[in-house]
């Protein structure tokens, strides 16, 4: 009980948030070996295992693409591939922002593609093909009578730009372990909670997770242009707003070339991240890739995980140089020899200043929950309590548990909602006799669908302040997504998930 006491306590501050998430994922610390429930050694290791690491090194790879600037080339030169009308644009530039929400930050992902929409569509309402914004006039009460004022309001062509980059950020995450902390929150959690399991590789991961990621966005563009740009209905008014007509396109794709040639012919810098950057993804990838021996086994018997992989290559970035300077220094002019050291590919001082610190207090914080619940017997406990639940159909209840938490996740943090939910779903899976990822991995994917309040992502809050989104009109748009969602990860978990992750049957290790 007095584990569940500090569980409970930690669910109400972090869906409150009174206090800051992070200071709350290390009430552990604290409470743990004064309520003698862990030593202070134990909770403490909690906070800096292998999915720590693991998501120390993705975001220190994300950082140096930023850094680098080779996601601008590959967004931009996408795009140009596929086309400029609004349509083709508006594809475009989810699957490109999907794509780069897979290995960098949701947050990172939307802030990087609004300055390209904000571009385009700046240059069409200069050219007369359309408006950005309309000024919407209002009567504001001050005490010296009524003063009239205006206010920016998109058009709805515009709130699909921002709408577009902000839901496919979210959708991305999903794409890859490293993508979003709830996914690593739920690697972590289940190879803690259940040691003897295969555990979570990013090639079984990405195997399930990116054909339905796919059908999520393309189901999203598609809501987004029936209710906004008048798709399947030629004559209406939201149809015409888009026409902007071979010039137009000719406009458009002007902008994306010459924003292509402002980043100059591709850097030593940029080839360098990219090639180390899919050196990871292969080692990552080929560590357990089911159909072969995995790469450590050639090297030795212990176990490699994927923070060793992580954890190279962002070595690697600051060992190796961002331009090839230093070769001057066998010129046989002295002049022309290199002053200064070669800088790496990523400064400490950057790293600093761009990595989540607080993250990983609150994936902590969550992994103490289940090193407690296990060693006190919570557990147990709750897996007697929840016996009950065996007659139930485990689809009916596969259906609920994503309902709500996309629900709770609206409300407060990603991470914190799976920190909460995840080692009660464990135990519901072991009382119900079901493989606990049937209800675990599809749960921790809906934590990371938020489409209705501004406050619930990041990527809301940036889309909503830079294009001047009514809350009443973001939870509109957000209607079709979360039904999309839900719908789409319940039935593809329960077909496609459960023969790739073979959860036909209960296992022993989870006993």
């Amino acid at each position: 009980m007095r584990c569940l006491y500090v569980v409970g306590l930690m669910a109400m501050f972090w869906m409150t948030e009174v206090l800051p998430l992070p200071i709350t994922g290390l009430i552990p610390i604290v409470l743990y070996p004064l309520m003698g429930i862990m030593s202070t050694g134990d909770t403490c290791a909690c906070y800096m295992n292998d999915t720590t690491m693991m998501f120390i090194g993705s975001m220190v790879i994300a950082i140096v693409i930023e850094n680098s600037g080779l996601h601008m080339r590959m967004a931009l030169l996408i795009i140009k591939t596929i086309g400029c009308s609004h349509r083709r644009l508006t594809l475009g530039l989810f699957f490109v922002t999907m794509f780069l929400s897979m290995w960098i930050s949701n947050t990172a992902a939307t802030v990087m593609m609004l300055p390209i929409i904000e571009t385009v569509l700046l240059e069409l309402e200069a050219q007369g093909l359309g408006n950005m914004f309309v000024q919407e006039r209002y009567r504001s009460d001050e005490e010296d009578g009524a003063i009239e004022d205006s206010l920016k309001k998109p058009t709805r062509t515009t709130m699909v730009y921002y709408l577009v980059a902000a839901y496919a950020s979210s959708l991305g995450g999903i794409g890859t372990l490293v993508g979003t902390g709830t996914n690593l929150t739920l690697k972590g959690f289940f190879e803690k909670r259940f040691p003897n399991s295969s555990g979570i590789s990013l090639t079984s991961w990405m195997l399930y997770s990116v054909p339905p990621m796919l059908l999520m966005g393309f189901l999203t563009w598609v809501w987004l242009q029936v209710m906004y740009m008048g798709m399947f209905r030629p004559g209406s008014k939201d149809a015409s707003a888009i026409d902007i007509g071979p010039h137009g396109e000719k406009v458009a794709a002007a902008v994306i070339e010459k924003k292509y040639k402002e980043l100059g012919p591709i850097t030593w810098h940029e080839s360098s991240v990219g090639v180390l950057f899919l050196a990871v993804v292969l080692l990552w990838f080929f560590r357990s890739p089911g159909f072969t021996r995995g790469w450590p086994t050639y090297i030795t018997n212990l176990q490699v995980k994927d923070s060793t992989a992580a954890t190279c290559v962002t070595i690697l970035f600051f060992v190796l140089p961002s331009n090839l300077d230093f070769l001057r220094s066998f010129d046989a002019n002295p002049a022309n020899r290199p002053t200064k050291p070669s800088a790496g590919m990523i400064t400490w001082k950057m790293i600093h200043q761009k990595m989540h610190w607080s993250l990983i207090l609150v994936l902590g914080g969550g992994f103490a929950i289940s090193a407690g619940s296990t060693t006190s017997k919570l557990s147990s406990i709750l897996g007697h309590a929840l016996i009950a639940l065996q007659s139930i159909d485990p689809l009916a209840i596969l259906f609920i548990v994503c309902a709500f938490a996309e629900t709770v996740t609206e409300l407060t943090s990603n991470v914190a909602v799976a920190n909460i939910i995840l080692p009660v779903l464990a135990e519901m899976c072991i009382a119900m006799r079901i493989h606990p990822l049937y209800l675990m991995l599809p749960a921790s994917l809906c934590c990371s669908f938020s489409f209705h309040l501004p406050v619930g992502t990041p990527p809301n809050a940036i889309a909503t302040a830079a294009a001047h989104i009514k809350t009443r009109d973001f939870a509109i748009a957000g209607v079709g997504p979360s039904v999309i969602t839900l719908l789409v990860t319940t039935l593809t978990f329960s077909t496609w998930g459960t023969y790739v992750f073979n959860l036909s049957e209960f296992p022993d290790w989870a006993i």
